[in-house]
């Protein structure tokens, strides 16, 4: 008897560790995608606000002029940065990149003076860009504003197609995880389903037989969820190595992530317990042999 006690014991501890290393899994790969949901949005963000646009100067202005505008630009909520460029520095870069002075041949500076601007990726669109485009050149003292527009569109269409995918294979793959979930809780309970109809025999109320098996799984399902955390974070501080991940995703979204999962693990657990254990709790006897 108390052999098999104890072989019917580790045979139920084996069973639940490879639960919980199979919804790990799921789990893991569940944060995976969202992370390369968040790394893809983090991405566009750095792309836009980098994206260069030059306030053309109508001519050298002072540098309190310089000053002055500048301020007023910082001001602006679609504003992120601003950088003045002189018509010297213009030239010398210029020289820097071809090799040679543009002046030297053509005995004077070409060039004007201007002020880079960055702007915030919530204005990065091209309605958004055109009122922004007349605001600031109707400023006195700016001649026009240059930048890549055929870009800028080309990017905004890709980040948006690539948004609609990732966000149709995260929800196929919660539902293909929820399956997968409760197929493996259901075959953990299957084991116990003469268990669960001696218990109701006896007079045990639906609760009282279900509260141990929910809870059995939601520490199930935190352990699993922990394990997903640690394989993420495993992965995600390789690639922090290797391409420097850090710098444009940051720790407090990761950790948002890491909730999720950990979340994740318990409800799905707790509710593929209730459900399964629901099952057999209406279940008569000798349908019990025949599944």
């Amino acid at each position: 008897m108390a052999e098999n006690k104890r072989t019917h014991s580790v045979s139920f501890f084996n069973s639940t560790l490879i639960s919980i290393i199979s919804i790990s899994l799921v789990l893991f790969l569940i944060g995976l995608f969202f992370i390369v949901g968040m790394f893809g949005n983090e991405l566009s963000i750095y792309m836009k606000e980098h994206f260069s646009f030059s306030i053309i100067l109508k001519e050298d202005p002072k540098e309190v002029d310089v000053r002055k505008m500048q301020r007023n630009l910082n001001s602006l909520p679609f504003i992120k940065s601003t950088k003045y460029i002189s018509k010297e520095d213009a030239a010398k870069e210029m020289t820097a990149e071809l090799g040679e002075d543009p002046q030297v041949f053509l005995g004077f500076n070409p060039f004007q003076a201007s002020i880079e601007v960055q702007f915030k990726s919530e204005y990065m669109n091209p309605d958004s860009l055109r009122v922004i485009e007349k605001k600031l050149t109707s400023y006195a003292g700016v001649s026009e504003l240059l930048y890549q527009k055929d870009m800028i569109h080309i990017v905004n269409s890709n980040i948006h197609q690539i948004g609609v995918v990732l966000s149709v294979l995260i929800f196929l793959l919660i539902l293909i995880s929820f399956t997968l979930i409760n197929n493996t809780i259901r075959l953990l309970i299957y084991s116990r389903r003469f268990l669960i109809y001696t218990m109701r025999l006896v007079g045990a109320t639906p609760g009282f037989i279900l509260w141990p098996f929910v809870k059995h799984n939601m520490i199930s399902g935190f352990f699993s969820g922990v394990l997903a955390i640690l394989m993420l974070a495993g992965t995600l501080y390789l690639q922090q190595k290797i391409i420097g991940l850090e710098v444009i995703i940051s720790q407090d979204k990761l950790w948002v992530v890491y909730g999720i999962i950990l979340i994740t693990g318990v409800f799905l657990s707790a509710v593929s317990a209730y459900m399964s254990v629901s099952r057999y709790l209406r279940m008569e006897r000798g349908k019990m042999y025949s599944i």
